[in-house]
């Protein structure tokens, strides 16, 4: 259950990310669109200037570029000019400037409001004509408009990250549902704990065993009861067959719970162990000088 929640809040951090990006978005479609109505902005009076020097005037103030919405641009020249050189000072204008766009061109009278000559991009970048050129063209002013059909700045971002971020979710949340459906129903039923199967404490060494629960010695079939240190120190010394335990370890391991321990306690014990064992040839508790104890044994069994 929690590696499923771990994966539902992943995805859900992913889905905010993505919303981050997607209100982030619309900051940067601004700079595009402010970007696109500046370069749009220069490549018309380029095209404005080359007009009026292909007519032979290179003094006539060029009026500021008007937009009309955010696909629509005005040029407005006082003067007549060469509309037969429009469509290539134009589109050289814009491809100066990186400017992409499908657009149309209206040539509209400035007095009258009234369509005088146009035509489509499409149309000019397929036969590198227009239409109306060759027409007379009466002497006036003249607004040229450019429209353009998909402007750079319109936001496409947003729909795409909104979209993966939503479609991000939804695969999380289907694998959560889906897991949940193909897991196998658990029944409800109880099982009992196992139970602990009671492990032997019978200790065997040599041909000798232990009781240590009862602090029982058997050897030589002959049982015999231990104090609780000396079933203590024996079972030290099972543990470590054939080892030299050093007093103080013994003293430490045996006696230490007593807070105040006396090394002459080891040997009495270590005595009295030995007769309860002499009848068991294969064991010998041996003396170690300056050292400690060993319990020997001749073959050893598993304790």
């Amino acid at each position: 259950m929690v590696g499923k929640l771990a994966i539902v809040a992943s995805f859900l951090a992913i889905s905010l990310l993505f919303g981050q990006f997607a209100w982030i978005t619309p900051d940067t479609d601004a700079t595009n669109s402010q970007r696109f109505e500046e370069k749009t902005n220069l490549a018309l009076r380029r095209t404005g200037h080359r007009l009026l020097l292909a007519s032979g005037d290179s003094t006539s103030r060029i009026p500021a570029v008007r937009k009309l919405d955010d696909g629509t641009f005005v040029l407005q020249l006082s003067k007549s000019f060469d509309y037969s050189q429009l469509p290539v000072a134009l589109q050289e204008s814009f491809d100066l400037h990186g400017i992409k766009n499908n657009y149309d061109v209206a040539v509209i009278d400035c007095k009258t409001n009234e369509l005088q000559l146009g035509y489509n991009f499409l149309d000019y970048s397929k036969s590198k004509e227009v239409a109306c050129i060759g027409r007379d063209q009466i002497v006036g002013c003249y607004n040229v408009k450019v429209t353009f059909s998909a402007p750079e700045n319109s936001p496409k971002s947003s729909p795409v990250w909104w979209t993966l971020g939503l479609g991000v979710a939804f695969i999380g949340i289907s694998y959560v549902v889906f897991s949940r459906r193909k897991a196998p129903l658990t029944p409800l039923i109880e099982i009992p704990e196992e139970q602990t199967i009671e492990k032997s404490t019978r200790l065997h060494f040599g041909e000798s065993s232990m009781d240590l629960d009862n602090q029982l010695l058997y050897t030589a079939n002959t049982q015999h009861n231990l104090t609780f240190r000396e079933a203590k120190l024996l079972h030290l010394f099972i543990k470590h067959q054939n080892q030299v335990l050093e007093r103080d370890f013994i003293l430490k391991s045996v006696w230490e719970d007593e807070g105040v321990t006396v090394g002459r306690s080891i040997d009495v014990f270590v005595s009295r162990l030995r007769k309860l064992l002499q009848e068991d040839t294969s064991l010998k508790i041996a003396a170690v000088h300056g050292v400690g104890y060993r319990l020997e044994v001749s073959h050893l069994e598993n304790i």
